[in-house]
């Protein structure tokens, strides 16, 4: 059973809060990005379906158009959305859920606040923040799984050595070739340092089962990831709506720290 599945029968099972048949979404949107920051040669953009369940605000980045209309999500339970074939609604519903259930101003993580900024210094805060998470030790190599160029520029910062990877391929910031294959470049790394956009496509266990360190940075299923710390995750910086680049100003991500 997949890491997903698992939590979705767990939360059925009433382990992890209320009733899901109780709680019902009042809210769905879906937000489309496009970047590109100052003094970076590169853009991309994001899109991440939104579903909300009273104060919480699940979420799970999608490919674009991957996900159309979403209007029949709302007033739906959560026990309905977690059947939904759409893998990316089961994942924006459970986040909400666990969200409304399990705040991460409440979870014991350590919240560290991002300063107001363009969205190139929020970015690269946030991303010094990931990168001690990561704790890499010299002569260590690291397997980034959704390259953000942030990310990578503090890991060459530190003299940390990594191999970034992403399924749409292309070239870094720094003109390095982004592998596509994260199960084959596995083998080569010590550590892997992924998006919490594996656990919407379904990339996620094989990195679970592979004996790795396994580090998550995650708006996609922000409060779904710390379930998984001591089940191949050690450790998570997790990251609800509203994200950092959707504002100028202060905003908040949670350290969840497996057990050392």
């Amino acid at each position: 059973m997949t890491a997903l599945a698992t939590l979705i029968e767990r939360v059925r099972a009433g382990e992890l809060g209320p009733d899901p048949a109780g709680q019902r979404v009042s809210v769905g949107f879906v937000t489309q990005q496009g970047v590109r920051h100052a003094s970076r040669g590169q853009s991309y953009r994001n899109e991440v379906v939104s579903l909300r369940v009273d104060r919480a605000v699940g979420s799970c980045a999608v490919e674009p158009g991957e996900v159309g209309d979403i209007h029949d999500c709302v007033g739906a339970t959560i026990a309905d959305l977690l059947h939904h074939p759409s893998r990316p609604i089961r994942v924006a519903a459970l986040d909400a859920y666990l969200m409304s259930a399990h705040p991460h101003e409440t979870s014991g993580a350590e919240a560290v606040r991002l300063a107001p900024g363009s969205s190139l210094e929020k970015s690269m805060a946030r991303a010094s923040a990931v990168i001690d998470l990561v704790d890499a030790r010299p002569g260590q190599r690291v397997l980034v799984i959704g390259v953000v160029n942030s990310l990578l520029h503090h890991l060459r910062a530190r003299g940390i050595a990594y191999v970034p990877c992403d399924l749409k391929g292309g070239r870094t910031e720094w003109d390095e070739p982004i592998a596509t294959d994260a199960e084959r470049a596995l083998a080569d790394c010590d550590i892997v340092l992924a998006s919490g956009m594996t656990l919407g496509n379904g990339s996620l266990d094989p990195l679970l089962r592979s004996g790795k360190r396994v580090v998550l940075f995650a708006q996609t299923g922000s409060a779904v990831l710390p379930h998984l710390i001591g089940h191949g995750v050690d450790a998570v910086s997790a990251e609800p709506f509203p994200f950092f680049w959707l504002d100028g100003g202060p905003s908040t991500i949670h350290l969840y720290r497996g057990a050392s």
